[in-house]
């Protein structure tokens, strides 16, 4: 007879990107509508402080770039609600402009598009996974890579 050793403190299986992903992040950016505003997803890291993903309605994951906010015009979503990081992963449809400059984050030693946010309204609370498994949107794993979809 087999056995089976649980031992405490053992990480969480991990979850891959799967067809069901694929298919609804393809069907997502088909239905968007072209306009003049972005999507955006929010990559939260509890070591960086840059705010997410943003690309052009219409265009794939892969060709979004991550950006600091400019937050003096309007607050970050999450940080409006006093509750930082809660809305990792949401995807939101974003009103604003990139400014043109760059911002520096000094943990990840890089600089970042900023972008000039007035308004977000969300899209999905539960979107469908953009990059290859779970890990890359935990906040405590310092995964910074582009969506690979």
């Amino acid at each position: 007879m087999g056995s089976v050793l649980l031992l405490a403190g053992c990480e969480a299986p991990i979850v891959y990107q799967t067809a069901q992903d694929r298919a609804a992040v393809t069907a997502a950016i088909s239905g968007e509508k072209p306009g003049n505003y972005y999507i955006g997803r929010r990559f939260y890291k509890v070591d960086y402080k840059m705010w997410g993903w943003i690309k052009k309605p219409g265009e794939p994951w892969k060709q979004s770039q991550l950006v600091m906010f400019n937050e003096q015009k309007t607050l970050a979503p999450d940080r409006a609600r006093n509750a930082i990081g809660s809305d990792n992963n949401y995807e939101y449809k974003l009103n604003g402009y990139f400014s043109g400059q760059k911002v520096y984050e000094p943990a990840s030693d890089s600089f970042y598009p900023e972008f000039v946010m007035t308004r977000a309204t969300v899209i999905s609370t539960n979107a469908p996974l953009i990059f290859p498994d779970q890990r890359w949107v935990d906040p405590a794993i310092r995964l910074i890579g582009p969506p690979q979809f």
